[in-house]
């Protein structure tokens, strides 16, 4: 049979031009880095959390150091440095061929690789702080419906609404203010009553006394 597409190249290679930060080989315990930037940085600083020192201290196999990193549960334990969080948050979510992902999808991509404490929230403010991620996102909650104010009365107390104030400090047995208030010339009329007042009784106020 002929193999026609042997010479075929379907992307060329310097359409290649992300690369990984490092590459990280488990062999039992032993943990085999490639040579990189990030890893350079995290070498050069010696700063521990008092979750790592407390992890390290217990010597449970659970985390170790090794190379000038210190490891949690086969993960580079990322030190307390601002700067250095944020260009690990940056490579895992902002390139092109990662697709700048959710809180949830980003958290699973970096957590294979790296940890520190408050991981989880730093991802949260990255990603909600994301200018691109707001502009594209897509809204899930259903369209708002237009609004429909009410009419405007064409004479005074031909509308009106009305609130109750309390349970106040009671006073020869009232404990509440009934508000009214005319929608047409915003009149506001006060009655002392009852908070267990009917609306029988709310009726009797407005046709008495209003």
């Amino acid at each position: 049979m002929k193999e026609d597409n042997n010479d075929v190249q379907l992307l060329k290679d310097e359409m290649w031009t992300r690369k990984t930060t490092d590459k990280i080989t488990m062999l039992g315990r032993k943990v085999i880095t490639e040579e990189s930037d990030i890893v350079k940085k995290i070498q050069k600083n010696n700063t521990r959390e008092k979750e790592i020192t407390q992890a390290l201290e217990k010597k449970d196999g659970l985390a170790w150091e090794e190379d000038g990193m210190a490891y949690i549960e086969g993960r580079i334990y990322m030190p307390n440095n601002k700067k250095l969080r944020e260009e690990i948050l940056k490579e895992y979510h902002d390139p092109a061929d990662i697709g700048h992902p959710g809180q949830h999808r980003m958290l699973e991509l970096l957590k294979r690789t790296y940890w520190w404490p408050g991981l989880k929230e730093d991802i949260k403010k990255y990603v909600q702080g994301c200018f691109k991620c707001q502009q594209n996102k897509v809204q899930h909650q259903q369209r708002a419906g237009e609004l429909h104010p009410l009419e405007i009365p064409k004479r005074p107390w031909q509308e009106i609404s009305i609130n109750m104030i309390g349970p106040l400090p009671s006073s020869n047995g009232i404990d509440a203010i009934l508000v009214i208030v005319d929608r047409f010339t915003k009149m506001i009329r006060l009655k002392a009553t009852t908070t267990n007042i009917s609306s029988e009784g709310i009726a009797k106020i407005y046709r008495d006394e209003i």
